[in-house]
């Protein structure tokens, strides 16, 4: 019987297979996810913030945190939890722009400082909503987050807390090639194993 040289050993051949279904899956998921990134915001979902409890801004590009404190002085929240900041920081450092704010109160503030991922935001954030027994929230991220952030705090929250989403669409960052597949990867990487970066 004659032997073909270019079909690959048995061995060989299984491998290859098994690469190439976990490369199709991945991109599948990656698809899947980068259009979930990618959703068009329209202007109503940007403009029509919904009265909630608490406000959950979560630190990491900038705008997110002045949009938090917009919504704040809106009088949309009652408390605004700025989740994610850095241990050390005070809230000038974060906001110099507070002064300005004469209807905001500080003690309607809290500076988490302990969480370093949206995973941690989630949960971290989660102990202070429940202190304040705050009966629903206000989600407040970039638009290319949203997507992740909303499935990380939805999986942890109870059922019980409500959770409104206010994207905050910054166009020269959150549009960048880069930023947009780095959030991709973060939203597999949180779709395969469960927990988000």
């Amino acid at each position: 019987m004659l032997k073909l040289k270019f079909w690959p050993t048995p061995k060989l051949g299984l491998r290859r297979i098994f690469v190439l279904l976990l490369g199709l899956v991945f991109f599948s998921l990656y698809l899947q996810e980068y259009f979930n990134v990618v959703e068009p915001v329209t202007a109503l979902e940007i403009d029509d913030v919904p009265f909630s409890d608490c406000g959950v801004v979560l630190t990491g590009s900038p705008g997110r945190v002045r949009e938090g404190f917009e919504i704040l002085a809106q009088k949309k929240i009652k408390k605004l939890i700025v989740s994610g900041v850095y241990k050390d920081a005070q809230l000038l450092e974060i906001f110099p722009h507070l002064p300005l704010y004469s209807e905001v109160k500080s003690s309607d503030i809290i500076l988490e400082k302990r969480s370093e991922t949206t995973f941690g935001n989630a949960v971290q954030s989660l102990a202070v909503i429940q202190y304040l027994k705050c009966r629903d929230i206000l989600l407040i991220t970039s638009q290319i987050h949203m997507h992740r952030a909303h499935r990380v705090f939805r999986t942890l929250y109870p059922s019980t807390i409500e959770i409104k989403k206010h994207y905050f669409s910054h166009p020269v960052r959150d549009r960048q090639f880069i930023d947009i597949h780095l959030e991709t990867l973060k939203s597999v990487f949180y779709t395969v194993f469960g927990r988000a970066v």
